[in-house]
C-alpha cells in the first residue's frame, strides 16, 4: 500500500502544474478615440459616472425610479438569478473536496446446494444453508485534479456568477431609462393637453365673432361651418391625449411594480433641463461600465473555462478510493471490535479509449463556442458605441429643431394674435384666422414633442455610456 500510494503522490507532484488549454484573451483592438459627434473637450469624465439620483434630480421622477428599483419584477427575478449562481458558485468549490458515502447493509443468501457455494458451506459445519453478512462502512473517493479540470469549473462558475450581477445591472439601466422616458412623455402629454385645451378656447371666441358677422349678415354659412369644424378638430384631441395619459400612467405603474394609478408630477415639461454640454468620457471606459458589454466579455471566460474541461477530459483521470468499516457474516457479532475491521485503499488512471471520438467532437465544439463569444464580444462593442454616437446625433439635432420650431411657434402665435385683430377690424376674412388658429396648435404640439425627445435622448446618452447601475 505504501508503494500505491508512494507513486501516486510521484505521479501527482510531476503533472499537479499542467495546463491542457491556452485562454483566448479578451479582444482590445478596434475601439476609437473619442465617439462620433462628441464635443471633446479633453475631459476624461462621464455622466456615466455619476450616480442616477445625480443625473435625474426631479423628486417624483426620483420617487419612481426608486420604487421601480424595488419593485419591478424583471428586477427581483434578476436578483434571484444571483442567489442561483451563487449558491453554484459555492456548490463548485466543493468538487476539490472527496466524496464520502455511509454504507449500511445487510443480506441473506440461500445458495443451491449443488453449487460452489453451497458445497462450500456444508464443509465448514455452519450448521446453517443461508449465507449472512452485515456490513457498515465509509466509503471515499477523490480524483486528482492533474488536468486542471476542476479549477476550470470553478473559473466558469465565478463567471456565471458575475454574469448574473451584470444582468441585474443592465435590468436597473434599463429600468431607469424606461421610466425617465415614460415620465417624459407623460410631461409632454400633460403639455399638449393644455395646448389643446386652449385652443378649443381660442377656436370658441372665434366661432362666436363669425356667428355674429352670419346674423348680421357680414359672412355666409359656409364661414360659420368651417369654424365649427376647426373647434371640432380642436376638441376631438383633448379626449386622445387624456386617454393616452391614462394609458402611460398605467405604464409607469406597471413598471414600478405597482398596480395601474395616478403619477404624481409636480413639474411642467418646461422645467426639465439638462446642461448644454454633457460629457461621454472616452469610449474605452465606457466598454468598462456597460453591464452588456461586461457581461460579454465574461461569456468569453466561461468559453475559455469550458474549453479547458473539454480538453481535460481527453486525458487520463487519477482516482483514489477508499473503504473502511465493519463486516460479519454474523449480526451477533457485527460490531465486535476489533475483529470486524476492515479497509481498502485503491488508485487507479483510466484513459477514455472508446469516447475519445466523442470527447475530442466536444472539445472542437467548444473552442468554437469561442469563437463565437470573441466576435459576440466584438458585436457588443460596436453595438454600445454605436448606441452613443446615434443618441450624441440625436441630441444634436434635436437642439437645432427646437431652435427652429421655437422660432415656428413664436411667428405663428404672433401671426394668429395679428389675425385676430385683424379680423375683428373687418381687415382680414375668417379664412386668414382659423388658418393661422390651425397651424399655431400644430407647432405648440410638435414643439413639445421635440423637447420631450430632446429629455429621452439624454436619458438613452446616460444609458448608453453605462449609467444608470449605480
Amino acid at each position: 500500500m505504501k508503494n500505491i500510494i508512494g507513486s501516486l503522490a510521484i505521479a501527482l507532484v510531476v503533472l499537479a502544474g499542467c495546463k491542457v488549454s491556452k485562454d483566448v484573451a479578451t479582444p482590445k483592438d478596434g475601439l476609437p478615440e473619442n465617439f462620433r459627434n462628441a464635443v471633446t473637450t479633453g475631459d476624461t469624465s462621464s455622466i456615466a459616472d455619476l450616480q442616477w439620483k445625480n443625473f435625474f434630480t426631479d423628486a417624483a421622477l426620483q420617487k419612481l425610479i426608486d420604487s421601480a428599483i424595488v419593485k419591478n419584477y424583471d428586477m427581483q427575478v434578476a436578483v434571484k438569478n444571483i442567489e442561483a449562481a451563487q449558491l453554484q458558485f459555492k456548490q463548485v468549490k466543493w468538487n476539490y473536496v472527496p466524496t464520502v458515502g455511509l454504507n449500511v447493509t445487510a443480506s441473506t443468501n440461500r445458495p443451491s446446494d449443488n453449487s460452489v457455494t453451497g458445497l462450500s458451506i456444508s464443509q465448514y459445519n455452519l450448521g446453517t444453508k443461508h449465507i449472512e453478512d452485515y456490513s457498515a462502512n465509509l466509503a471515499l473517493s477523490w480524483e486528482a485534479d492533474i488536468w486542471g479540470k476542476i479549477r476550470s469549473q470553478n473559473r466558469e462558475a465565478l463567471a456565471q456568477y458575475l454574469q448574473t450581477n451584470e444582468a441585474k445591472r443592465a435590468v436597473q439601466t434599463n429600468i431607469v431609462s424606461s421610466v425617465s422616458q415614460g415620465y417624459y412623455n407623460l410631461l409632454m402629454l400633460d403639455e399638449q393637453l393644455n395646448i389643446a385645451k386652449k385652443n378649443v378656447k381660442l377656436n370658441d371666441s372665434t366661432l362666436r365673432i363669425i356667428k355674429l358677422q352670419y346674423d348680421a349678415g357680414q359672412v355666409t354659412l359656409l364661414g360659420v361651418q368651417q369654424a365649427q369644424a376647426q373647434l371640432e378638430a380642436a376638441a376631438q384631441l383633448v379626449p386622445q391625449f387624456e386617454r393616452d395619459i391614462t394609458v402611460q400612467e398605467n405604464g409607469l405603474s406597471i413598471l414600478a411594480g405597482k398596480l395601474p394609478d395616478a403619477i404624481e408630477r409636480n413639474v411642467t415639461l418646461n422645467d426639465i433641463t439638462f446642461p448644454e454640454t454633457l460629457s461621454t468620457g472616452i469610449p474605452s471606459a465606457m466598454v468598462s461600465r456597460r453591464p452588456d458589454v461586461r457581461s460579454s466579455e465574461l461569456a468569453l471566460n466561461i468559453a475559455n473555462a469550458r474549453v479547458g474541461i473539454a480538453k481535460a477530459q481527453l486525458y487520463p483521470s487519477l482516482t483514489i478510493t477508499g473503504q473502511g468499516g465493519l463486516n460479519s457474516f454474523k449480526s451477533s457479532n457485527w460490531f465486535n471490535i476489533p475483529a470486524s475491521l476492515f479497509g481498502t485503499v485503491a488508485g487507479g488512471i483510466a484513459q477514455p479509449l472508446l469516447q475519445h471520438k466523442q470527447l475530442r467532437t466536444q472539445y472542437e465544439v467548444a473552442k468554437v463556442d469561442r469563437e463565437k463569444s470573441v466576435i459576440q464580444f466584438r458585436q457588443s462593442v460596436l453595438n454600445a458605441v454605436g448606441e452613443v454616437s446615434d443618441a450624441l446625433v440625436r441630441l444634436q439635432k434635436l437642439k437645432e429643431q427646437q431652435a427652429i420650431a421655437a422660432n415656428r411657434v413664436k411667428t405663428l402665435q404672433q401671426a394668429t394674435s395679428n389675425a385676430s385683430m385683424l379680423f375683428k377690424n373687418g381687415l382680414a376674412n375668417y379664412l386668414e384666422v382659423i388658418t393661422a388658429q390651425g397651424n399655431v396648435l400644430q407647432g405648440e404640439l410638435e414643439l413639445a414633442s421635440i423637447k420631450m425627445a430632446q429629455l429621452s435622448a439624454n436619458a438613452e446618452l446616460y444609458r448608453s455610456l453605462g449609467g444608470g447601475w449605480k
